[in-house]
């Protein structure tokens, strides 16, 4: 049977339900490795789908399958979930007498489509992005800027910016709500003068020395991620990511919910935070970590891997030196380039007062007891 491939758009609109009152909902999703998906979707005023419109370069069988998919969204609401909607397009499939064959895609894509047309989602070059490279700052800095430029973005005083950290001294920064005690050893940390520093997102501890990781923070309005769940908008939002380190050699994919992985081994993890009407996604990736000093410093390190010893604790995270043979500062470079290519971005400088904001949320917060042994 012959694959057919749709470039133009077919439109359902149920006899009497024409509302004049209606608001035209689009967007666009581009499979990643997959195809592209289109949606054009009138929401009425009682914000329910009286008319869908899918299209794009997908290909499907039999044609009766896609005649389905539009008519199945119709009566839906803007408060419908992403599960609501991909059960839906299921069961619109089932109907169709004939085996049906979706490629390029699939319901689940199709859905998040459709959620992200309602939810008023907008695409990275929806934006004007600044990418900053400050240089070398303390950790504790590094950290403070995090919740600094989050908060310029939530209240508009910032657009969507991509910041690369840089730092000489020698740190473990661990989630806000992990335990102090049972994250870190505090014999290790004495020993080789690690500083501690309490983020503001979630997730877990990172043993950073100058030079040992790449990491990076994103800070972008949350109509960016609307209409993902949590878990997949940490996938969409390093999507940039994996194009880089593929141009690297490296080939990397997401295992939910936010580790970055190859075929040599893990290479780091994501965390976010979110807050009114904004969100900071920042990721760490191993660029040439000391893996027996890390096991000294960090507790957490050896309970992950107790049941598979040293040796394994050691191959649990697989640098990136060793994956690509060049020096971190091309790994960044790269990454800069492809953001700034696939999006737009443009280089730009952290502000005197950005800094100084910084600067004093650390003397404030991020280096008090209060804040860093929160949770004892």
């Amino acid at each position: 049977m012959e694959l057919k491939v749709y470039f133009h758009a077919c439109t359902f609109t149920p006899l009497g339900t024409l509302n004049t009152m209606s608001t035209n909902r689009h967007f666009e999703l581009k499979v990643p490795g997959g195809k592209l998906i289109v949606v054009d979707i009138d929401v009425d005023s009682d914000n329910t789908i009286s008319n869908a419109t899918i299209s794009g370069d997908f290909f499907l069988e039999p044609e009766e399958a896609y005649d389905a998919l539009s008519p199945a969204l119709v009566g839906l609401t803007t408060a419908s979930s992403t599960a609501d909607i991909q059960s839906r397009l299921d069961a619109a499939l089932q109907r169709v007498d004939e085996p049906v064959a979706l490629h390029g895609f699939n319901t689940q894509h199709l859905a998040t489509t459709v959620k992200r047309a309602l939810s008023g989602g907008t695409d990275f070059t929806d934006h004007s992005w600044e990418i900053l490279r400050p240089g070398v700052l303390p950790t504790p800095v590094n950290v403070a800027l995090d919740e600094v430029l989050l908060n310029e973005v939530a209240a508009g005083k910032r657009g969507p910016t991509l910041r690369f950290w840089e730092w000489e001294d020698k740190a473990v920064v661990f989630g806000s709500y992990q335990s102090y005690c049972n994250e870190l050893d505090q014999e290790g940390v004495d020993k080789h003068g690690i500083i501690p520093v309490r983020r503001i997102s979630g997730g877990g501890a990172m043993f950073m020395e100058g030079g040992n990781c790449v990491t990076y923070s994103l800070y972008a309005p949350e109509s960016l991620v609307a209409g993902y769940s949590y878990e997949a908008s940490y996938e969409y939002l390093d999507q940039w990511v994996l194009a880089a380190l593929s141009k690297l050699g490296v080939n990397a994919w997401y295992v939910p919910i936010n580790d970055i992985t190859s075929d040599g081994g893990k290479i780091g993890g994501a965390a976010q935070k979110r807050r009114q009407g904004a969100v900071l996604h920042h990721t760490t990736m191993s660029y040439d970590i000391d893996a027996n000093k890390m096991l000294e410093v960090l507790r957490i390190g050896k309970v992950k891997v107790s049941s598979k010893g040293l040796a394994s604790a050691k191959k649990r995270v697989d640098p990136l030196r060793r994956q690509t043979g060049v020096p971190r500062k091309e790994i960044i470079d790269t990454m800069a380039r492809e953001f700034a290519t696939r999006y737009g971005a443009v280089d730009a400088a952290l502000s005197d007062a950005t800094l100084a904001d910084a600067h004093r949320l650390v003397d404030t917060k991020f280096l008090t007891d209060a804040w860093t042994k929160r949770i004892p």
